[in-house]
C-alpha cells in the first residue's frame, strides 16, 4: 500500500431542520450544491489523494447530479446512523487497498480552510487521531448553574487518523452504542486523540439561518419578499378544531375542505403570495375530493418545498388568529412549536398571536374564526 491520505466525506442525512424539500448537503449555496462546496475544498489540499462519498439510501442519482464533473474516487451507500456511514465508507476504502490516513468530514460543513488540514496531518505524525477545536467562549449553564469552560472545546470535523487505527476501532465498537463522533470511538479503543486549531468557517449548517450566513460570507445577494395571507372558517358542531396543527379541545369546530384549520391556510397563502405563486384555491382546489377532511399541514409543507425549489429561506411567519372562543393563550407555545416544525424553522421565526373584535360581527357572535398571516421570505435577487 502506498502511503495514501484518503478523504472521507459524509453526506448520509436529511438536513430536515435546514426546511425545504431536499437534503441540505444538495442544497445550493451561490448557485452550487453544499456537496460540490465541501468535495473542492478537499480537492484542493495537495495532500488528498481521494476523496470517497457516503450517502443515503437513494440519493446516489442526487449526489452525481449534484457534483457534476468534480472527480471523486467512489460513492458508497450509508447507513441509518452517522456512525454506520462512516463505517460502511471505512470498509468500502479498505477493501479498495487501503490507506494511511483518513480525513472523515461532514459535508454539512463545506468551507475547509485547508490550513486546518495541514494542522490535522501534522499532528499525525505524533498521534493515530487529530481533531479541530474551536474554544468555548460563551457563558454555560445547566440547570440555572454556572458552568465552568476551562477545558471545553466544541469539536469540528474533518477528523484525521491513522486509518488502520480508525478502522479497527469501529470495527471492535458496540453496535448497540452511538457514537457523537469518530474520535470518541478511537478513544474507546485505548488510543490518543490531539487537538488542532478549528475555524469558524467550519461552522455546520443546520438552519436556514445558517445558509444565509454562509451566501453572506459567500457576497450573494438576495431579496426580501414579503407575502400574506387570509382566511375565514365558520364554527360548527360535531367537527374538530384544528389551528396551527395542534387539536384544540372546544364545543365546535371549523367547517370546511380539509381539516378547516384556518390559520395554517392564512400561512400557505402568505407564503404563496411572497412567491407570486397563487393562493391555496389554485394549488389545491376545494372542488378536488382528495383534500376532502385532509391535513392542513400537508398544503404547509408544499407551501414550503415551493419557496425551497426558488433557493429561498423562509426569514419569518407571523399569524394572527381572531375569534372570542376558544383562548389560544394557553396552546400558543404548542401551535408555535408545530408550525416551526412542519416549515424546519427556528422556534424564534415563528410567531403565533391572537385578539378579539370586541363581541363584534361574525367572530364576535362566535359564529366562526379569522386568520391573517405575514411570511417573509429570502430570495435570490434575481430570482
Amino acid at each position: 500500500m502506498t502511503d495514501k491520505t484518503v478523504a472521507l466525506l459524509v453526506a448520509a442525512g436529511q438536513g430536515s431542520r435546514a426546511g425545504g424539500d431536499i437534503p441540505k448537503q444538495f442544497r445550493p449555496i451561490g448557485g452550487k450544491p453544499v456537496l460540490a462546496h465541501a468535495v473542492d475544498a478537499l480537492a484542493r489540499h495537495p495532500a488528498i489523494d481521494s476523496i470517497v462519498i457516503v450517502v443515503g439510501a437513494g440519493q446516489e442519482a442526487e449526489a452525481l447530479s449534484a457534483l457534476g464533473q468534480h472527480p471523486v474516487a467512489a460513492i458508497v451507500e450509508g447507513a441509518d446512523s452517522r456512525r454506520g456511514s462512516v463505517r460502511a465508507g471505512l470498509e468500502h476504502i479498505a477493501s479498495s487497498g487501503g490507506a494511511v490516513r483518513i480525513l472523515i468530514h461532514d459535508a454539512a460543513r463545506p468551507f475547509l480552510p485547508g490550513a486546518v488540514i495541514d494542522r490535522l496531518l501534522s499532528a499525525l505524525a505524533e498521534a493515530p487521531g487529530a481533531i479541530p477545536t474551536l474554544p468555548v467562549t460563551d457563558t454555560l449553564v445547566r440547570n440555572q448553574a454556572l458552568v465552568a469552560r476551562d477545558g471545553l472545546a466544541r469539536v469540528q470535523t474533518p477528523q484525521a487518523f491513522h486509518f488502520d487505527a480508525i478502522l479497527a476501532a469501529h470495527r471492535s465498537w458496540d453496535s448497540e452504542r452511538e457514537a457523537t463522533d469518530d474520535a470518541q470511538i478511537l478513544r474507546h479503543a485505548g488510543h490518543d486523540v490531539t487537538l488542532v486549531a478549528g475555524d469558524e468557517r467550519l461552522e455546520k449548517l443546520t438552519y436556514a439561518e445558517d445558509f444565509l450566513r454562509a451566501e453572506a460570507r459567500l457576497g450573494i445577494t438576495r431579496s426580501i419578499r414579503t407575502g400574506m395571507g387570509y382566511d375565514v372558517h365558520r364554527l360548527a358542531p360535531d367537527q374538530e378544531l384544528w389551528l396551527c396543527g395542534v387539536r384544540i379541545p372546544h364545543d365546535r369546530g371549523l367547517a370546511g375542505h380539509s381539516d378547516a384549520d384556518v390559520a395554517i391556510h392564512a400561512l400557505v397563502d402568505a407564503l404563496l403570495g411572497a412567491l407570486a405563486d397563487g393562493d391555496i384555491g389554485s394549488h389545491f382546489p376545494p372542488s378536488d375530493p382528495q383534500w376532502r377532511g385532509a391535513a392542513s399541514s400537508r398544503f404547509l409543507e408544499y407551501a414550503a418545498e415551493r419557496v425551497a425549489k426558488r433557493d429561498g429561506f423562509i426569514e419569518h411567519v407571523d399569524l394572527t388568529l381572531i375569534c372570542e372562543a376558544p383562548k389560544i393563550g394557553p396552546h400558543r407555545e404548542a401551535m408555535r412549536a408545530r408550525i416551526a416544525e412542519i416549515l424546519g424553522l427556528s422556534l424564534d421565526r415563528v410567531s403565533v398571536k391572537a385578539t378579539t373584535t370586541e363581541r363584534l360581527g361574525f367572530t364576535g357572535r362566535r359564529e366562526g374564526i379569522a386568520a391573517q398571516a405575514v411570511a417573509t421570505l429570502s430570495l435570490p435577487a434575481l430570482s
